[in-house]
C-alpha cells in the first residue's frame, strides 16, 4: 500500500471515528437514564406537583411508592414529590411552590378535608388542575379539583360493621354483650369520618356498646399507648375496632402486655379486633388469628392516578369519583359472605397463598 493510500486510510478512519463520537455525544445528550437497562429520551413531560400527607403507616409508604413509579419519566411524567409531614401548613406551603414552578399539574392528599378553598383557589387561577387522592376535601366549590381518586371509607365501616353482626349472631352473642373501643384515626381525615360514624350508626343500630372512642393518629406506637390506657379503665372491652392496621398492630401489643389475647373469639374471652387497610403486616396477623377482619384499603392508586391526568390532558372524558376495588379478609370461616345494600359481598378467608401473592 502506499503512503498516500495510507494516509487517505487513516484520514478516513479518523472523519469516521470523530461522525461516531459525535452520534455518541449526541445520544448521550439525549438520553436520560433513570432505571438501569430503561433509556429515556427527551419528550415533552408534564411535571405535576405531588404532595403527599407524610409516611405515618405502612398503607402511605405503599401509596407513595404506587404514585412515584406510576407518574414516573417513563410513563411521561416529571413528578415533584413533597412529604407534608402531616402538617396542613406544609401543604399548603407545597402548593403555593408549585403554582410558582408552574407545574401542569397537581396531586394532593389532604391531611384533612376543611381548609383547602383558598389555595386550591390559587390553583385555579393559575390554571392548574388540581387531583384529589385518598382522603376527599370539604370545599364550597368542587369545580376547584377536577377529580378524586381512592376509597369508600362508608363502605368499608359498612361491610365491617356487618360482619360483627354477622359473627355475633352465629355465635350466639347478645347484642348487650359487645362492648367496643374504637382507635381513631386523624381526627378530620375522610377516613376516620367514614370509618368512625359507620360503627356509631351500627352500634346504635344494633344495640352494641361503644364504651370509648380515642385517636392515635393511624400510629403504632400510639395506638398501644392508648390502647394500654382503655385495658385498665374498660377490662369489659371484647372488640377493638381499629382504623387502620398500624393501630391495630399496637393494640395487639398492648392487650398481650396486658396478659389477655388478640383473638377471633370473645366466647372465650379473647379481644376480637377489626382493623382496616389489609397491609401484609395487617394481614400476617389476620393469619396469626390475632386480627379477625381486615377491610382492604387498597394504596394501588398510582395507575389510577396517571391513567386520570392522561385522560385530562388530551380532553377526554374522565369520572369526577372514582373508587379502587378492594375486599375483606378473615381469620375463620365463621361468616363467609354478607348481604350489602346493593349486593351480596364475599368475605375472604385469608391464606398463606393469598398473602404470598399480595404486592403491599
Amino acid at each position: 500500500m502506499t503512503d498516500n493510500k495510507k494516509r487517505i486510510k487513516k484520514i478516513t478512519a479518523y472523519v469516521l471515528a470523530c461522525v461516531f463520537s459525535f452520534g455518541m455525544l449526541f445520544l448521550s445528550a439525549c438520553q436520560k437514564e433513570e432505571k438501569p437497562g430503561v433509556v429515556y429520551y427527551d419528550v415533552d413531560y408534564l411535571t405535576v406537583g405531588f404532595s403527599q400527607v407524610g409516611a405515618e403507616s405502612d398503607w402511605r409508604v405503599a401509596n407513595t411508592e404506587s404514585i412515584k413509579n406510576s407518574l414516573s419519566r417513563y410513563n411521561g411524567i416529571d413528578l415533584i414529590f413533597d412529604d407534608a409531614q402531616q402538617k396542613q401548613d406544609k401543604q399548603i406551603l407545597a402548593i403555593r411552590k408549585f403554582i410558582q414552578q408552574e407545574v401542569d399539574y397537581i396531586v394532593l392528599a389532604p391531611v384533612t378535608e376543611t381548609g383547602w378553598d383558598t389555595v386550591l383557589g390559587e390553583a385555579g387561577e393559575a390554571g392548574i388542575p388540581v387531583i384529589i387522592v385518598d382522603r376527599k376535601v370539604d370545599v364550597k366549590d368542587d369545580s376547584l379539583y377536577k377529580a378524586w381518586v381512592g376509597s369508600d371509607f362508608a363502605r368499608e365501616s359498612e361491610i365491617a360493621c356487618l360482619w360483627l353482626k354477622a359473627y355475633a349472631d352465629r355465635k350466639h352473642i347478645r347484642p348487650e354483650d359487645i362492648n367496643i373501643v374504637d382507635i381513631q384515626g386523624t381526627l378530620g381525615a375522610t377516613a376516620q369520618i367514614g370509618r368512625t360514624s359507620g360503627l356509631e350508626s351500627a352500634s346504635y343500630e344494633y344495640g352494641w356498646n361503644i364504651l370509648a372512642s380515642v385517636p392515635a393518629d393511624y400510629a403504632q406506637s400510639k395506638a398501644e399507648e392508648v390502647m394500654t390506657d382503655l385495658l385498665r379503665r374498660y377490662p369489659e372491652v371484647n372488640v377493638v375496632y381499629c382504623e387502620n392496621d398500624n393501630e391495630a398492630l399496637g393494640t395487639i401489643d398492648a392487650i398481650e402486655k396486658s396478659g389477655r389475647k388478640a383473638g377471633t373469639d370473645i366466647t372465650k374471652g379473647e379481644i376480637l379486633i377489626i382493623s382496616f387497610d389489609a397491609t401484609h403486616a395487617g394481614l400476617t396477623k389476620v393469619l396469626e388469628k390475632k386480627i379477625a377482619l381486615d377491610v382492604e384499603c387498597n394504596p394501588l392508586q398510582g395507575e389510577t392516578i396517571r391513567d386520570l391526568i392522561k385522560s385530562v390532558d388530551s380532553g377526554e372524558e374522565f369520572p369526577k369519583y372514582t373508587y379502587v376495588e378492594e375486599k375483606a379478609f378473615s381469620a375463620d370461616e365463621t361468616v363467609s359472605s354478607i348481604k350489602l345494600s346493593d349486593s351480596d359481598y364475599e368475605i375472604t378467608l385469608l391464606t398463606g397463598e393469598i398473602l404470598e401473592e399480595r404486592q403491599y
